[in-house]
C-alpha cells in the first residue's frame, strides 16, 4: 500500500479527467472542440490538462511505476507546454490526447485509489464533496 498523501493527487487528477470528458462529451472533432462555446470548453480542458500534469508529478514514483504504460513524463511536459506556451497549443493534439490517452489514464488512476492506504470512510466523505462529486462511482461500486 502507498502513502495516503497520494490520494489528493490521484483524486484531483481523476476529477479533472472526468470533467474533461463532461466538457467534450458532445464534441466530435478538434475544430468543434476549439469553437465550442466561444472556446470555453477548449480553455477549460487546457486548464484541467495542466492540473493533471501538475498533480501527477506529485504522485509517488513507486506508485507511478506500477503503471509503466502511462507516459508520466509527457503528461508533465504537456503541463509545462500549456502553462508556458499557450499561444501555440494545437487543438488537434489536445483533442487526440482527450480521445486516445485520457481513458487509459483514467483506468490507472482508478486502480491507484485501491493501492493507496486511505480509509474507505474518509474516501466516502471526500467524494461526497462538491469538488469531487464526479467520483462517487469509487464508493458506489
Amino acid at each position: 500500500m502507498y502513502d495516503k498523501k497520494n490520494i489528493a493527487y490521484v483524486l484531483t487528477s481523476l476529477e479533472a479527467v472526468e470533467k474533461i470528458f463532461i466538457y467534450t462529451k458532445d464534441i466530435n472533432s478538434a475544430e468543434a472542440f476549439l469553437k465550442a462555446n466561444d472556446q470555453l470548453n477548449f480553455n477549460a480542458c487546457q486548464t484541467l490538462l495542466m492540473v493533471i500534469g501538475e498533480e501527477t508529478k506529485k504522485i509517488e514514483s513507486g506508485l507511478k511505476d506500477q503503471f509503466k504504460e502511462i507516459p508520466w513524463k509527457q503528461i508533465a511536459g504537456l503541463r509545462n507546454r500549456i502553462a508556458h506556451d499557450y499561444r501555440s497549443l494545437n487543438p488537434d493534439i489536445s483533442f487526440d490526447i482527450i480521445e486516445n490517452y485520457l481513458p487509459d489514464l483514467r483506468r490507472c488512476l482508478i486502480e491507484m485509489v485501491s493501492l493507496i492506504d486511505y480509509p474507505k470512510e474518509k474516501l466516502a466523505k471526500v467524494v461526497n464533496t462538491e469538488y469531487y462529486k464526479h467520483l462517487k462511482y469509487l464508493i458506489d461500486g
